[in-house]
């Protein structure tokens, strides 16, 4: 036979929002800086409420945040190592699935291989500042302001390089083409 219910508490209500609730957001942000790979740390924390909530149904609770945090802290690290045990995730519906490769052909590869290959040998062709200032800027994206600063050139010398710089490139492309007969 089960134990009945305790009487509910017209105080547990009120003593829930002012000493657990109060902590929403500051638990949040522990447990998002704590444990990065957790993915809904809503979930964590409305469970840690649930468990403090029953907690306190059956015995008092003396720091209500130290309780809290050490409730999320156990759930996260609990569904991390269920994580880590199992990292694969749920299978998608093989009905789902489709059976057609719809990425590129072989043939699209290659010319796209060999058109990265020439545009390495166009790069590879620019004098050393104008290369580094392209790879900077085109490549890696790196601001004109921020490019200037790392290479002591002023932001005119900079942009005076990538317009140069594209237009070597564009022509050795060109040259490339029609050495290839593709133009």
């Amino acid at each position: 036979m089960n134990a009945p219910n305790p009487a509910p508490d017209p105080d547990h209500g009120r003593w829930f929002k002012q000493e657990v609730h109060v902590h929403d957001a500051q638990l949040k942000s522990y447990l998002r800086g704590s444990f990065p790979s957790v993915r809904d740390v809503d979930d964590v924390v409305q469970e840690s409420y649930l468990r403090v909530w029953k907690a306190r149904l059956t015995r008092p609770v003396n720091s209500a945040k130290s309780f809290l945090f050490q409730v999320a802290r156990h759930l996260a690290i609990d569904l991390v190592r269920r994580n880590r045990a199992s990292p694969v995730d749920g299978l998608p519906d093989l009905a789902d699935l489709s059976v057609l490769d719809d990425g590129p052909g072989v043939v699209e590869l290659a010319c796209t291989r060999e058109e990265i290959a020439s545009l390495a040998r166009a790069l590879d062709a620019l004098p050393a500042r104008c290369r580094e200032v392209m790879i900077l800027r085109q490549i890696e994206g790196v601001p004109q302001k921020e490019i200037a600063r790392r290479l002591g050139l002023s932001e005119l010398t900079v942009q005076t390089h990538v317009v140069n710089g594209l237009r070597r490139l564009e022509a050795f492309m060109h040259r490339h083409a029609r050495e290839r007969g593709l133009r």
